[in-house]
């Protein structure tokens, strides 16, 4: 049809026309699958990013992201004028002339290359269709895109196709924002807010001349110009920006001879909390939201949500000051019990050979290492070479001159905690702190970490005597127990429970005075009578969900739970007897600031609100009862104006693990210490016992949060029972006395019946101790 065009050189013009026709199409329908994927209209319309979803506290303090791309969009007009200037002037000075595609911009890109010169030719559009589109990765490419040369020719037209189309869609404003929103600045910073924040410390709005001078440099190679990991290039890059914005007319000569004489003024007082968004509160949501998320199809490392906790940021930052300020002493004292010995010891208190080396094995480097050398010695000869290291301590981080064998030492005998505060009516999580430091110690000693809970465990042994028709004041003999049964392998068993400090006073105790002072050969008396099943399934319908062993010890606390788990039992008796399930979300918003869910608890009764009224009441009796093993929390201001606190400390075999679980009228608390390995602990009640380790944060945690009654907590009595209380329960317990040699840890006590002040003195504090069967 072109030859009946007879003027060659316009047939030669129409043919080309026609091509350019025919090639678009076919890119644009990918023809045979040879050019592959172009944005659709409605993507152009609709330009998808991801966006990081942001974690809130309920009193809305950012604390975390979740994120493929950390990526937090701003509007244009939160964006300095310097960081458009500088990009402009560097990237694209023909911007606001062109329509996508500068074909003069093209011409003199390509003659500069010719003469050596290293200026590009793709404008901010078309920069922006390549990071929204990604046409540039194997996806977006066709089976022309295999063939070299060809398919960076296809590539390219189809980036030009798409800017034509963005900037017929949108205008000049609008790309600069996408493009600043879009575009990646290393250290996994994805947009100008996350880069402003991650190098600067401040908001896009704020950015000085330099400082977008800086970022705006990055852009020609990330890594190469990195402030942080290449502060000369940076440096160098950033003085060339200023330059380019001389030429532009955007600052004079004596502006950028002054500027460039700047250092890069990084502020990366923010990197710490960046480095610590993978925290253990946000690494639990992330578990929490697992089944939501997949429910609703959404992904919330793209979708750019607001999670909303249950968390009070307050109260958060006192409860992780609180186990930070004892921690330290505690840490202090389990380092001077084993000072010039290896703490690491089986149960008959002997050093386990290897302990370390054994430990080393499952380093990554004992791999690596073990690949290069191919022998053992030879590997532990490397590991054992001491050079400075940075270390985590309790007074920061430390500069060592230590081995790798050292610094596994030095980690493996660190004490951890775990801590977590429940509204036990709402459900709401309140405090959550996992560990000690999350960049060491990744295990949540909130949800993640089983331990045995010691005496805390006694309660539940004590609610299914209730429920079995026992009042408080039925009183049991504190006498020896000798308890015979068939264990789980069909084979006979006797099992004779001791107290903690191996005798018997016996007397005649009701049961909220033998629960006060955590008396196993009580325990054992009524565990025995209701029947252990009966425990097991007490505790289990209070909210242990972790395997329990039916046994004659389970009520001594044998099995191994959570704290997690520990006070969402706790709280069932504080809540009348139901069953409150934790809630750790209130409310999810779109990125849009429309609520998509919103979260209550759930609630069951499970117990009778008299057993659970009785309870609390019994829980009491620990601070209240002459010797007993709360009654260390006389040593804080937490008594004021009436005030009742309610407890039961634990500790396991060994001193393995120090435990208290804490009840108030507002709030149920547990608090677990221990090392991660078992076979590292204290050694005597004196130093390790739920009294000495877990209390003291308790009892700091609550005596500060009392200080600031708006966040809810506050001073009172124990809610009045709603029901009729049948059972006799109003029955003080005998006084005792406790001789003047009294700092010795077997003091004996004798009964007094005067009324005496509450004691505090170190042996009525004993934690009794489960007998492991």
């Amino acid at each position: 049809m072109f030859r009946r065009v007879r003027n060659k050189f316009l047939r030669i013009t129409l043919i080309l026309i026609y091509f350019v026709i025919l090639f678009t199409c076919a890119v644009q329908i990918n023809f045979l699958g040879l050019f592959g994927s172009s944005p659709t209209k409605k993507e152009i319309l609709l330009p998808s990013l991801n966006v990081s979803s942001e974690l809130y506290t309920a009193d809305s303090v950012l604390i975390g992201r979740y994120y493929k791309q950390d990526r937090d969009p701003v509007p244009y007009d939160s964006i300095s004028k310097n960081v458009i200037n500088a990009l402009v002037a560097t990237e694209d000075v023909r911007f606001f002339k062109h329509h996508g595609v500068d074909f003069i911009g093209l011409f003199a890109g390509v003659v500069s290359t010719i003469s050596g010169s290293d200026r590009g030719a793709s404008t901010i559009t078309q920069q922006l269709a390549k990071n929204l589109y990604r046409t540039r990765y194997k996806d977006a490419q066709g089976l022309l895109g295999k063939i070299p040369g060809v398919g960076l020719v296809v590539t390219k037209y189809k980036e030009w196709m798409t800017a034509f189309k963005l900037e017929s869609k949108y205008s000049k404003e609008e790309i600069l924002t996408m493009y600043l929103n879009t575009v990646s600045f290393s250290n996994n910073a994805y947009g100008i807010k996350s880069a402003s924040v991650r190098y600067f410390d401040k908001l896009p709005s704020e950015l000085s001349v330099n400082e977008a001078a800086v970022l705006v440099g990055m852009l020609k190679g990330t890594t190469l110009y990195n402030p942080i990991r290449n502060p000369k290039n940076a440096l160098t890059r950033r003085n060339t920006v200023l330059g380019q914005m001389q030429k532009e007319g955007f600052l004079s000569a004596k502006e950028v001879t002054s500027l460039s004489k700047d250092s890069l003024g990084l502020n990366l007082n923010n990197q710490e909390q960046r480095n610590s968004n993978d925290s253990y509160l946000r690494t639990a949501v992330e578990k929490w939201l697992e089944k939501w998320a997949t429910d609703n199809e959404i992904d919330i490392y793209t979708s750019g949500l607001k999670i909303y906790t249950t968390i009070d940021s307050r109260m958060q930052k006192i409860a992780e000051e609180s186990a930070h300020e004892k921690m330290k002493e505690l840490q202090r004292r389990l380092d001077n019990v084993w000072r010039g010995q290896e703490p690491w010891r089986d149960k008959e208190g002997n050093v386990i050979p290897n302990f370390l080396e054994d430990h080393a094995r499952k380093l990554p480097i004992y791999t690596s290492l073990m690949e290069k050398y191919k022998d053992e010695a030879k590997v532990f000869e490397e590991l054992n070479k001491k050079r400075e290291m940075e270390v985590f301590t309790w007074d920061g981080m430390e500069k060592e001159n230590y081995s790798t064998m050292d610094s596994l030492k030095h980690y493996l005998t660190m004490l951890n905690t775990g801590v977590m505060a429940m509204d036990p009516y709402s459900g709401e999580i309140k405090v959550w702190v996992g560990g000690i430091n999350h960049d060491y110690y990744k295990f949540d000693h909130v949800n993640q970490a089983k331990r045995q809970p010691g005496s805390t465990f006694k309660p539940f042994a004590y609610a299914a005597a209730l429920d079995a028709g026992k009042a408080p004041c039925d009183t049991y003999e504190d006498k020896p127990v000798k308890i015979e049964f068939v264990n789980n392998k069909g084979e006979h068993e006797i099992w004779e429970p001791k107290n903690a400090d191996w005798n018997f006073s016996h007397r005649s105790l009701s049961l909220r005075h033998a629960m006060a002072r955590s008396l196993n050969s009580v325990t054992a008396q009524i565990t025995e009578e209701v029947g252990w099943d009966k425990v097991v399934a007490m505790a289990q319908k209070c909210g242990i969900d972790s395997k329990l062993e039916s046994v004659p010890s389970v009520g001594l606390g044998s099995n191994e739970v959570t704290v997690f788990e520990m006070v969402r039992a706790y709280g069932t008796f504080m809540n009348q007897g139901k069953k409150t399930e934790p809630i750790l979300v209130s409310r999810i918003e779109d990125k849009d600031g429309r609520v998509l869910a919103t979260f209550k608890t759930e609630a069951e009764q499970v117990i009778s609100p008299q057993d659970a009224w009785l309870m609390t009441y019994m829980l009491r009796g620990t601070i209240e009862e002459s010797g007993g093993t709360s009654q260390a929390l006389w040593e804080w201001d937490l008594f004021e104006k009436e005030n009742e606190i309610g407890g039961k400390t634990g500790t396991s075999s060994d001193y393995v693990d120090g435990w208290y679980m804490g009840v108030t009228k507002d709030l149920v608390t547990g608090v677990w210490v221990g090392c991660d390995e078992q076979s590292i602990h204290f050694n005597s009640s004196g130093t390790g016992e739920g009294s000495k380790t877990a209390l003291p944060i308790y009892a700091v945690f609550m005596e500060e949060l009392y200080k600031h009654p708006e966040l809810g907590v506050t001073l009172g009595k124990f809610p009045e029972p709603t029901v009729e209380i049948t059972k006799k329960y109003n029955c003080p317990g005998p006084r005792i006395r406790v001789e003047s040699s009294s700092s010795s840890s077997d003091s004996t006590a004798v009964e007094e019946e005067v009324e005496l002040p509450r004691l505090t003195l170190p042996d009525i504090n004993r934690e009794e101790e489960p007998e492991n069967n």
